[in-house]
């Protein structure tokens, strides 16, 4: 008589939620926009010419992209150069931030995360996935934990299998 072993999937009948914040990722591309290719010698942004290349560049490269506006000189660049680029960009592209790559992904995903729906995590153990292929910032986790304290059992932090506990609502 062969005794025959079911493999019981614990992970699975845990209950537990999984939620990879990867999946809320930004899908169109992330691009930053230099001021610096638009001043002289590297230090001055000269007005005339700066409103004549807003005027007259091809602007369509941005389409559709999440652009990041900076300056990456020890240049003083006015507030109103910023804005006019704004200008330019904010009718096509998915998004115009003032930052780096870094600052535009917290920035989309700070946006994400407010405008959430977090009713299905109410009264659920929630597992947030750590680690994968796509960066996330450490300013999403710290938001998203923050909704789901005030509504969730329970969250921790890693894989199902190996998880690190970081809230328990007390009874």
């Amino acid at each position: 008589m062969e005794i025959q072993e079911t493999i019981v999937n614990k992970v699975a009948q845990s209950g537990l939620m999984t939620v990879d914040l990867a999946n809320f990722a930004p899908q169109q591309d992330i691009v930053i926009y230099d001021i610096k290719d638009n001043l002289f010698h590297g230090l001055i942004l000269k007005e005339k010419d700066f409103r004549d290349f807003i005027k007259n560049n091809d602007w369509s490269i941005y389409a559709d992209k999440h652009v990041g506006i900076i300056c990456s000189t020890d240049a003083i660049v006015p507030t109103w150069a910023y804005m006019l680029l704004s200008t330019k960009l904010s009718p096509i592209a998915a998004s115009v931030n003032f930052g780096d790559t870094d600052v535009v992904r917290g920035n989309l995903f700070r946006d994400l995360l407010a405008n959430l729906d977090y009713t299905k995590y109410e009264d659920q153990r929630v597992v947030v996935k750590g680690c994968g292929d796509i960066p996330i910032p450490t300013e999403a986790f710290v938001t998203f934990t923050g909704k789901l304290t005030q509504i969730a059992k329970s969250v921790m932090y890693g894989e199902p299998c190996s998880t690190v506990p970081v809230f328990k609502r007390k009874s």
